[in-house]
């Protein structure tokens, strides 16, 4: 089995390592490859998007190539995991923004994300979360992160701060606005893959 990381930018080299300590905790037999073009994605059972700038990913998605093959493989039903940025990216609107410089989302998933919920780079912070599923609380760490403003009616919720909710899925899909792979802790990275 393959699992792909979206290679354009962020904490790629992280969700690796913490993807591949989650197969092994998982005893699932394959590999974790980086993805950075659309035909890498054929072989892969799951995706997961990292962090990073969402306007700047966005636009490599369209020049690549993978935006339409991230949009067909989720409707495939093949999972998709989106942390941060990669929240932003599934969303299908993001709240207030207007002008010329719009994110092109991949809209899969029916969220709306208001970036920056939380405040910049140095009002980034530690919380303990209790995730739906999980038996003890889970170490959040967030970094100039977004937050899920509204789900729609197919959306579960997950996880939830008094700024807002911090991870959901609809399906096939799962985005958070924390960065699990920053953690000493493969629980999300191993609920993702039994999404598979």
């Amino acid at each position: 089995m393959q699992i792909g990381v979206l290679a354009i930018q962020g904490d790629v080299a992280e969700h690796v390592s913490s993807l591949t300590a989650s197969m092994k905790n998982l005893s699932i037999s394959g590999s974790v490859v980086e993805i950075r073009t659309p035909e890498q994605l054929d072989d892969a059972a799951a995706l997961l998007i990292p962090g990073g700038e969402s306007t700047t990913i966005s636009k490599q998605l369209r020049k690549s190539g993978l935006r339409d093959a991230i949009i067909d493989f989720a409707n495939q039903g093949r999972p998709i995991m989106g942390t941060c940025a990669g929240c932003i990216l599934l969303a299908r609107e993001i709240e207030g923004q207007t002008g010329s410089k719009k994110t092109e989302t991949l809209a899969v998933m029916d969220i709306t994300v208001k970036r920056n919920a939380f405040g910049r780079q140095k009002e980034s912070f530690h919380r303990e979360l209790a995730i739906k599923g999980f038996d003890h609380h889970f170490e959040g760490i967030f970094i100039r992160a977004p937050a899920i403003t509204r789900v729609g009616p197919a959306v579960e919720v997950l996880a939830e701060t008094p700024g807002g909710i911090v991870m959901a899925r609809q399906k096939n899909i799962l985005a958070l606005t924390f960065h699990p792979e920053l953690v000493n802790d493969t629980r999300v990275h191993e609920y993702f893959l039994k999404m598979i």
